[in-house]
């Protein structure tokens, strides 16, 4: 019984201690405040920063801003005394200059469209083979190496969604390329065509790689261009569903074109005051580029606000925080990292190189705190009693319980926000836990949590602007993350890893 009532004591005090706040964290946290946070966002998501589009001049604007602040507030540039990372990106894409079918000329994204352009080419050809569906069957009967074929867009068959469809076509594709024919056209009757399109990507070394097999996407009206010398309509043919070699006069050049994109990451450093533990660092991470222009639109500019102006923003405030109690004394124990991540709506490409190329090396990394959209209401929580009072946690305990702890600690004594976890699930079919810059973190073993206000009506919009930034909300979820890194940064021993997944895929 004495042993059980001493345990009840010690548990008693535990319990006290928890509940206790420190009067230091508060002090800082009050940096981050309503005024700071508008003058910045105001500018970050301004139309003279062009929606911080991946390596065009907004993007630019807006990692010189954040540098700019990084200095003001006394940080020390991270890599080798310099504020920028360069990020080494190139923008790839496929373009056909012509092709013509039977002696007709066909313009590029108004009558097809083409994927898979890997490298130049040009083709000349005097028939085409039907594949239809492109069966194995079909494929295992026929030769197609070096010709040009043709096969039918799949549509959902049974119980089959159109995902479902997609993925099973793709499948069919790959089984056409491996047989290396010289051009797969693919006829749709729902087919939406587009030009050439960039897609960035992180620049990997020359290699010998062996080109992809180049797509085209046409109509049905003109597959029966193409097909017309069988006599018959691609309807009929397409009934038929048998292989047949059609005479066709077909030529096609396009060209695969790479350009370097200039790109860089922020990082601004505050070293640790204790000298076993500087060493260790602790990372707050957000995303500053956006989608940049609407030309189509009467709002030319797609701001991005609460995407991730917002959590730009935060992670502005929470340097603020620190280092202000490093300039009256109370700095963190252990280092703190403050990175700004480019490319992150083309990819995670930012915080991807830097986790790969780490400016401080990634064993000696406690965790990632990533804020990304803090400003704003998603759908789920709008008319609720909790809708400016709450933030969406993910990934808090993926990796490690202690840092599940340390942030749930943190809300119960000082911010009193409702913690939804409705997302923090590998296998949710949102798949957010993969769709911001800490995954690249947790997939080496850093422990990681992302704060998420959830998808809204503005999502990817121009209507994403500073106007609809409820800022009270902003500081409020800024400053719970603020509260988690005060401890980590402080406290004895990092956050254990003592969590495996099993589910690392992206």
């Amino acid at each position: 019984m004495r042993k059980i009532y001493l345990g009840a004591l010690a548990l008693l005090s535990a319990n006290c201690t928890f509940a206790q706040k420190d009067p230091v964290a508060e002090k800082f946290a009050k940096y981050i405040n309503v005024e700071d946070a508008h003058k910045h966002l105001s500018i970050i998501a301004s139309d003279d920063f062009e929606g911080r589009e991946t390596g065009q001049p907004g993007a630019d604007k807006a990692a010189n801003y954040l540098s700019g602040e990084f200095k003001r507030l006394g940080l020390q540039g991270a890599n080798n005394g310099s504020y920028f990372l360069d990020i080494p990106l190139s923008a790839i894409s496929g373009k056909v200059s012509s092709l013509s079918i039977n002696g007709s000329a066909l313009e590029f994204g108004k009558n097809f469209s083409a994927e898979g352009i890997t490298a130049d080419g040009n083709i000349n050809v005097a028939e085409i083979v039907f594949l239809s569906e492109g069966s194995e069957a079909d494929l295992n009967a026929s030769n197609i190496t070096g010709k040009v074929v043709l096969v039918i867009a799949a549509k959902p068959v049974g119980t089959e969604s159109a995902r479902q469809a997609t993925v099973r076509f793709q499948k069919i594709i790959k089984n056409i390329q491996a047989k290396s024919p010289s051009l797969i056209f693919v006829a749709s009757s729902n087919a939406r065509f587009r030009g050439a399109s960039e897609r960035i990507v992180i620049k990997k070394p020359a290699t010998n790689t062996i080109a992809t097999v180049p797509v085209f996407v046409i109509s049905t009206s003109t597959a029966d261009v193409l097909l017309k010398n069988s006599g018959k309509t691609y309807a009929q043919l397409a009934e038929a569903h048998q292989v047949q070699v059609v005479k066709a006069d077909i030529s096609a050049s396009y060209q695969y074109i790479v350009k370097d994109v200039k790109a860089v990451d922020v990082v601004g450093f505050l070293p640790g005051s204790d000298p076993k533990l500087k060493d260790e660092v602790l990372v707050f991470s957000a995303h500053y580029d956006h989608i940049g222009l609407n030309p189509n639109g009467p709002d030319k500019v797609n701001n991005g606000a609460d995407d991730d102006g917002s959590g730009t923003t935060g992670i502005l405030e929470i340097a603020t925080a620190f280092t202000q109690a490093k300039k009256q004394g109370h700095g963190p124990r252990r280092s703190v990292l403050f990175l700004g991540n480019v490319g992150e709506e083309k990819g995670l490409l930012g915080s991807e190189y830097y986790t790969d190329h780490p400016v401080i090396p990634l064993e000696r990394t406690i965790a990632d705190l990533n804020i990304d959209m803090i400003g704003r209401t998603g759908y789920e929580h709008q008319g609720k009693a909790d809708s400016s009072d709450y933030v969406y946690v993910i990934g808090s305990s993926m990796l490690s319980t202690t840092l599940h702890k340390v942030n749930e600690e943190a809300n119960t004594k000082y911010t009193n926000l409702v913690l939804d976890y409705k997302y923090d699930d590998p296998n949710d079919p949102n798949r957010f836990y993969y769709r911001s810059d800490h995954y690249n973190f947790a997939k080496h073993g850093v422990p990681i949590i992302f704060y998420f206000d959830g998808e809204h009506q503005d999502y990817h919009k121009p209507g994403d602007e500073v106007s609809k930034i409820n800022f009270p909300m902003l500081v409020k979820r800024a400053q719970l993350v603020f509260y988690t890194g005060w401890d980590l940064a402080n406290r004895d021993k990092r956050p254990v890893v003592d969590v495996v997944t099993g589910n690392d895929s992206k």
